[in-house]
């Protein structure tokens, strides 16, 4: 009780001095999920683009409709990014069962499984759509608005608060946890086997427990991350969006879990911060 009480005071000095923890990003959210208690919080009522953070909504929308997880889908030109004109991604040809797509799209950020799982659902785009803004009513999101299902459409857009319902409500999808929570994964493409990595690197590092992950990267967003982790026995949401830099946010990352009570490896951290950062 008292190791709880001086870690929550810790985080409420935090959000008054400056020198007791700096937060890079431009906004942020810091819940204890069982309490409910608020132990750190910036500018979290704004609403701001959230990038591939989107993605956890995408899947969502797609489990809810209980299609069949192993339906074959193919990756087609429409598919393609058509907003940033990024590269990267499965190809065009490419089929996959959805689960494996839902599976890239959440632990690699892959836009074109996303669209994919989009282009297919039920009724096409403009039903996921539809589904999308049900699911946004069903949560009582009050400042979100999703266009698209990548998260490359600036006017994809959420408040911290906003994102840490979204984050608790993607921790009851045993899909979504199994896939954010895995650092990496070999899957077999095209006959080949190719290892997907998960974009936040923190994941599957010792002394670090993430159930849910989801990382977020264009420049209108600037770097985003949501997470649901547990350090020191409390399960904490983290919601960190508009940091300026990969580094930044990941030292806001480390300063929030040394708070809370974990001690990350050295390793861990550094590689963390030499990692190139991808759009996702």
């Amino acid at each position: 009780m008292l190791k709880n009480a001086l870690i929550s005071l810790a985080f409420c000095l935090c959000c008054v001095a400056s020198h007791a923890v700096t937060i890079e990003s431009a906004h942020a959210l810091v819940i204890d999920e069982e309490s409910g208690e608020i132990l750190l919080e910036k500018d979290a009522a704004t609403a701001a683009p959230i990038a591939s953070m989107t993605k956890l909504m995408t899947a969502m929308v797609v489990l809810d409709a209980h299609l069949s997880p192993t339906d074959a889908i193919r990756i087609d030109k429409a598919d393609l990014d058509t907003l940033k004109h990024t590269r990267s991604g499965l190809s065009v040809g490419t089929v996959l069962p959805r689960s494996t797509l839902i599976e890239i799209a959440l632990m690699s950020s892959d836009n074109h499984a996303a669209a994919a799982l989009a282009r297919t659902y039920p009724g096409g785009n403009e039903a996921f759509l539809l589904a999308t803004q049900h699911k946004i009513t069903e949560l009582k999101l009050e400042n979100t608005a999703l266009v698209e299902p990548t998260g490359l459409s600036p006017d994809n857009h959420a408040t911290a608060h906003d994102m840490a319902k979204i984050l608790t409500a993607a921790s009851t999808y045993p899909e979504i946890v199994r896939a954010t929570s895995q650092s990496s994964s070999r899957i077999a493409v095209r006959g080949r086997g190719r290892v997907f990595h998960n974009t936040n690197h923190f994941v599957g590092r010792p002394g670090w427990n993430i159930s849910v992950s989801k990382t977020g990267f264009t420049n209108e967003a600037g770097r985003c991350l949501s997470m649901r982790l547990e350090a020191a026995g409390r399960k904490i949401l983290v919601v960190l969006m508009g940091a300026v830099a990969g580094p930044k946010r990941a030292l806001d990352v480390l300063n929030i879990h040394r708070l809370v009570g974990g001690q990350p490896e050295l390793p861990a951290i550094r590689t963390a911060l030499r990692r190139p950062v991808r759009r996702t």
